[in-house]
């Protein structure tokens, strides 16, 4: 059982001479006998391909939903995609939740590690509440820019949901002095409290992972647990 499947960022090569960390921690796991893997939302799915024994690959899109049910109203939400890779992610929240999408533009800095730039919003978010919707917040850069670009293009609300809390340094700074009104995440990575701050929202993602092993150990379909909201 891995919550958090670390280094699944670095899926493929971004330059030469370069490892494929994610497809080694795989080969790691197999080379000790684990023989099947249960993970929450992969940064993409195809690590899956990564492994020649059977992978679970659950999510907490359920637990987030059933927060963004009870804290918005339904006639002004909206859900945001990042950036263009995070589409899909997007599109599958909303459908569930019944709500329209917006994406936002945004190029990397070539220059500096896990900095990006956010450029425009392609959709309408005026008046609404904005729910951005991530797999992971690491240093916060690009979601508290993208947060700021929402209120500036007339959204009342701003919302940051996320599994995976890495928080790297500066985050829990960035986060708490931001636009957004509630950070939503999960407890895939322990938060330590020097990490923690004022709009942190932290969901148990225990319930899910103990129904996946149930249904593992009793030889029940783990797909089934989530009613088709991991397809």
């Amino acid at each position: 059982m891995i919550p958090y499947y670390g280094y699944s960022r670095s899926d493929k090569k971004a330059q030469s001479r370069e490892s494929i960390s994610a497809r080694m921690i795989a080969d790691m796991y197999e080379s000790v006998g684990v023989d099947r893997i249960m993970s929450v939302d992969l940064h993409t799915g195809q690590i899956q391909g990564f492994f020649h024994d059977p992978f679970d690959h659950l999510t907490a899109l359920p637990l987030l939903k059933a927060w963004i049910v009870e804290h918005t109203a339904p006639e002004e939400r909206v859900i945001v995609s990042p950036d263009a890779g995070r589409v899909r992610l997007t599109e599958k929240f909303a459908g569930h939740l019944g709500a329209p999408i917006a994406i936002l533009h945004k190029r990397r800095d070539p220059a500096q590690h896990n900095v990006s730039v956010t450029l425009d919003v392609i959709g309408d978010v005026a008046g609404r509440t904005a729910i951005l919707i991530d797999d992971m917040i690491d240093t916060a850069g690009t979601i508290v820019g993208a947060a700021e670009l929402l209120k500036e293009r007339g959204a009342k609300r701003v919302v940051a949901c996320a599994t995976h809390p890495i928080f790297s340094e500066p985050a829990a700074e960035r986060l708490e002095n931001s636009v957004i009104e509630s950070v939503v995440v999960t407890n895939t990575i322990p938060i330590p409290p020097e990490r923690r701050f004022s709009k942190l929202v932290v969901l148990s993602i225990a319930p899910i992972l103990a129904s996946a092993l149930r249904a593992v150990f009793e030889d029940q379909s783990v797909s089934e647990i989530f009613q088709g909201e991991n397809n």
